[in-house]
């Protein structure tokens, strides 16, 4: 007479049952998971005990094991390893402590000429000094273990990120200045709104030198559909020169002011102030946040400044702290679209250019607001 099962069958839902349909599809489920997971499965289309366990080619009793943990737990936590399963830890704390302390300094304090470590230097110092700092247990390290150990620590010794130090001893002052500035430019939109002339307008100026008028050699090859995915260019170039952006934001409108110079000099930016003059009404206070540049409080641009009494404020954003200054976000964005990559044969033509970008982005100017803290430590801009 054949073996009759007098165990409850195994009743799954819809949930579980895609739980388990995912774990045995998965390319990522570890191998003891996937196996019991199908084990599961089996079961509950009806394959008897003896049937899963030979064609898993498993013990008929690591079958019924699995299934009765499942049935008793639950299906999630029946998959799991029993606590206390798997080898053991061998390596120490104090080891730990050691490698992970060798992973937050330079190996340049070790003699080592790299700048950063990489796993295989890593593996060979560890080596050779585990056993004189006394700890014989990672003498044999393997470069899989000390990857575990730093991704255990949420270190990565082998990365550089950049980091801005805060030069300046007034900071905190100069930056509560700028905020309180923008928080005055959200007034004046509202003021705007509900029909009010404003007699103050709020600029946010910047320029980007050193922009590359580069040609090229060759002609790019575009996209072939099905052979080449993305344009080819020649390494090699031609250069032009340099042009520089003057570009001045108007927090209320969103307007972008601008000027493509040769130079950056205080003629230049003298010339970009008398353009906002002629542009403005006059008796109208303008405010322009800008950074430390010498050429922002030149002796010239002092000069001419004394020629219009009352017509600028200049708030100057702390030093090398630029990015409290949201022009930047402006340029950012001319980087990553227009100037990505761009080629031109003259100064002329990368000028009409820009030009033509600004002048579109003007028919349809597009706000920036700072979404800040007045305990200056600002979170971020947004465009509105």
């Amino acid at each position: 007479m054949p073996f009759v099962s007098v165990r409850e069958p195994i009743l799954l839902s819809d949930e579980d049952l895609a739980y388990l349909e995912h774990l045995t599809r998965s390319r990522t489920t570890r191998k003891d998971l996937h196996e019991r997971a199908t084990i599961v499965l089996l079961s509950h289309h009806g394959r008897s005990d003896s049937a899963i366990a030979r064609e898993l080619g498993i013990p008929r009793q690591k079958v019924i094991r699995t299934i009765n943990r499942v049935l008793t737990i639950g299906v999630r936590e029946g998959l799991k390893d029993l606590p206390g399963r798997g080898r053991p830890k061998t390596i120490s704390p104090e080891a730990r402590t050691w490698i992970v302390d060798l992973f937050c300094r330079k190996p340049v304090e070790f003699g080592y000429p790299h700048e950063v470590w990489t796993q295989r230097l890593l593996q060979q110092h560890i080596r050779e000094h585990a056993v004189e700092e006394g700890f014989p247990e990672v003498a044999q390290i393997s470069q899989g273990t000390i990857s575990k150990l730093a991704n255990a620590s949420a270190i990565k010794p082998h990365k550089i990120r950049s980091y801005v130090q805060n030069r300046d001893p007034a900071f905190h002052e100069k930056a509560i200045v700028v905020l309180h500035t923008y928080e005055e430019a959200n007034i004046l939109k509202v003021l705007e709104k509900e029909g009010n002339e404003p007699d103050t307008f709020i600029l946010s100026f910047d320029e980007k030198s050193g922009v590359q008028v580069r040609d090229t050699n060759y002609p790019d090859l575009m996209p072939v559909p099905g052979q080449f995915p993305c344009i080819h260019r020649d390494y090699e170039y031609v250069r032009h020169g340099t042009v520089c952006l003057q570009a001045a934001l108007d927090l209320v409108t969103g307007f972008v002011h601008y000027r493509i110079t040769e130079r950056n000099r205080s003629e230049e930016f003298i010339e970009f102030l008398k353009m906002l003059d002629a542009q403005y009404p006059d008796m109208m206070k303008l405010k322009i946040i800008l950074d430390n540049l010498k050429v922002h409080s030149s002796v010239e641009t002092m000069k001419y400044l004394k020629t219009v009494p009352n017509r600028f404020e200049f708030i100057f954003t702390p030093k090398h702290a630029s990015w409290l200054n949201i022009i930047e976000t402006f340029f950012s964005k001319t980087t990553r679209t227009v100037l990505r990559g761009i080629r031109a044969k003259s100064k002329e033509e990368i000028t009409e250019r820009i030009s033509r970008y600004i002048d579109t982005l003007n028919q349809a100017p597009v706000v920036f607001k700072w979404s800040y803290t007045m305990d200056a430590n600002p979170s971020g801009v947004e465009m509105v």
